[in-house]
């Protein structure tokens, strides 16, 4: 790989990043790699990123179980019915919101650290073909993650037809949540596939390349979608929802194991893709 001039702040650059940049390109078969500060600090800012997407998506998991367990009608009778309070949907709606935006300026950050990269290096080479979503996340991985979505939201309406309020309020709260996550997903990919290129040589395109397979592969993983109806559906008296959902994790994990290993490794993706076959 090129060294190049460094990004800003490179000569400050961490032994520990440098170390862990060396792995990284020997667990992608780039042994003969040697790693730059540039690529440790492209590096090190997605490991932070992804750290704090993670504890984002936690917060935002634990907000929609407070809301909903607080919001609980006082003196519900059997059925489920009673009074709610009003506040709760709008203060869902402002954390929905708040998620989305708080994503966007991690997407930001990163952006941020790709430019400076970019504007150190003397020349800047192209892929040879268009990276669309078929190259960098696959037709399986974006037909499972459609589909994830599809049937949670399908599930979430299911349960707006029956006569139990508390069942109702639960898909409520559960359908804002999931749009919430959706619209964060969509904006995470299509930073992904816009963001320019930052390499010099075909060593450094195929580290990029890597960076956006795992990167929209670790985005499409619908953990979050598995995880929030144990913040509200599992709560209900409806049998046969919480039977369903049970049903749709399992089978969702399942399926995202066997996309796994029938899916090409991220690094032969990349070298597919830098050699325009």
């Amino acid at each position: 790989m090129s060294t190049g001039t460094t990004p800003d702040g490179a000569r400050s650059t961490r032994p520990a990043d440098l170390e862990r940049a060396g792995v990284w390109l020997a667990g992608h078969g780039l042994v003969d790699v040697r790693p730059t500060p540039l690529l440790a600090a492209r590096l090190a800012a997605r490991r932070g990123t992804r750290l704090a997407a993670h504890v984002l998506l936690a917060v935002f998991i634990m907000v929609v179980a407070l809301i909903y367990v607080t919001d609980r009608p006082a003196g519900a009778s059997d059925d489920g019915s009673g009074p709610y309070r009003h506040w709760s949907l709008p203060v869902l709606t402002a954390a929905v919101a708040a998620l989305v935006l708080a994503q966007s300026l991690l997407d930001r950050w990163v952006r941020r650290v790709d430019r400076r990269a970019g504007a150190t290096l003397p020349r800047r080479v192209a892929h040879p073909v268009r990276l669309g979503w078929r190259t960098v996340l696959g037709g399986p991985r974006a037909a499972f993650a459609v589909a994830t979505f599809a049937g949670a939201t399908a599930l979430a309406i299911a349960a707006l037809t029956v006569r139990d309020s508390a069942a109702r309020h639960a898909a409520l709260v559960l359908l804002i949540a999931l749009c919430g996550v959706a619209v964060a997903t969509v904006v995470q990919l299509r930073h992904i596939l816009t963001h320019p290129v930052v390499a010099d040589d075909e060593v450094s395109l195929t580290a990029d390349v890597i960076m956006r397979v795992e990167d929209a592969r670790e985005v499409a993983t619908p953990t979050v979608v598995w995880c929030l109806p144990v913040a509200s559906v599992f709560d209900t008296a409806l049998g046969w929802w919480n039977a369903a959902w049970l049903v749709f994790v399992v089978l969702g994990a399942v399926t995202l194991v066997l996309i796994t290993a029938r899916t090409a490794r991220s690094s032969t993706v990349a070298r597919h893709a830098t050699s325009g076959r």
